[in-house]
């Protein structure tokens, strides 16, 4: 989708969505006990800016209400349709969507309710047997278009998908966003080396560049550094740039060359705008709460982030 209006008005829209997409996780993280919270907070600008400003996407009609399972596809099953519904009619023109890391759908599922395509009323059913609202979304949960449950396997296929409409001749683009620990997995490099190879200059990834994994800070782990160097030598046009500034984000895209792959290293922080997950460090992958005080204190800061909506709602 992008945005009706002047510039100034669709950053003010970018900033809200986000500040939204950190709400929403927030609220069920506290719900649950726990959750992937440092992705919403990493992501938050990257995911608005995609939706509000990079992606052409089929403008959303009503927000769609998300439903139970209907199981796996096959021939008892052919009325199986995938998450990739949520962002409108897969036409020539228009852009694909691929979300890699399958553990980031809550802050995606945010993402669609803040821009329209999805009711907020589906997440009554997040992470409940049953829903297709998953927390490891899967194809069938709501913006998500094919199974990405491995890291690194989200960018091969949009990289097959990449390659099927460029040989049909359709003008719209795959968008892959990716974390920056997929980059620890061989089949990733494969990935873009394959993009490369076959001139697929109709792919473009945002990568969440906030240098934690699971196990902790990802250069004490194994390093991926120099992440550009490495990429550009493997035939992508690499942007590096701040993941939290909307605007530099959004010229990220809109400055590519089109002559390779793009990929886009948006440097984030895993406690941005919730600044009190920054004592976890270096693991932020998971959030539970070990302490009454733990709680509370996220709790003060969904509260904040109440206030400032009440406030600017006016």
């Amino acid at each position: 989708m992008r945005t009706v209006g002047n510039e100034a008005s669709w950053i003010g829209i970018a900033k809200c969505v986000a500040r939204g997409i950190r709400y929403r996780v927030l609220f069920h993280t506290l719900e649950a006990g726990g959750g992937y919270l440092s992705q919403a907070c990493s992501s938050a600008e990257i995911l608005a800016v995609m939706y509000t400003k990079v992606m052409r996407l089929p403008a959303p009609g009503s927000p769609l209400l998300p439903g139970a399972f209907r199981g796996v596809p096959g021939p008892n099953n052919r009325d199986y349709t995938t998450g990739a519904l949520y962002n409108g009619p897969r036409d020539a023109e228009h852009d694909r969507f691929i979300l890699s890391p399958a553990h980031y759908a809550l802050a995606l599922y945010a993402a669609l309710i803040e821009t329209g395509r999805m009711h907020e009323a589906g997440l009554r059913d997040f992470n409940k047997d049953g829903s297709s609202v998953e927390m490891i979304g899967a194809e069938h949960s709501p913006g998500m278009e094919v199974m990405t449950g491995s890291l690194g396997q989200g960018i091969s296929q949009a990289a097959g998908i990449a390659l099927a409409r460029k040989k049909k001749g359709e003008s719209g683009k795959v968008w892959v966003f990716m974390s920056d620990g997929e980059f620890q997995i061989g089949q990733t490099w494969e990935a873009v080396e394959f993009a490369a190879y076959h001139g697929l200059t109709n792919i473009g990834m945002y990568v969440d560049v906030n240098s934690y994994q699971c196990d902790g800070k990802i250069d004490s782990v194994m390093g991926i550094d120099p992440l550009d160097r490495r990429l550009e030598a493997f035939g992508a046009e690499v942007v590096s740039c701040p993941g939290h500034d909307v605007v530099r984000l959004a010229a990220a895209a809109s400055e590519w060359k089109g002559e390779r792959p793009l990929v886009v290293l948006a440097q984030t922080v895993p406690w941005q705008g919730i600044e009190v997950l920054r004592q976890r460090e270096p693991k932020f992958h998971y959030i539970r709460f070990h302490t009454d005080e733990e709680r509370q204190s996220l709790a003060d800061a969904l509260q904040s982030y109440e206030t400032e909506i009440e406030r600017e709602s006016g």
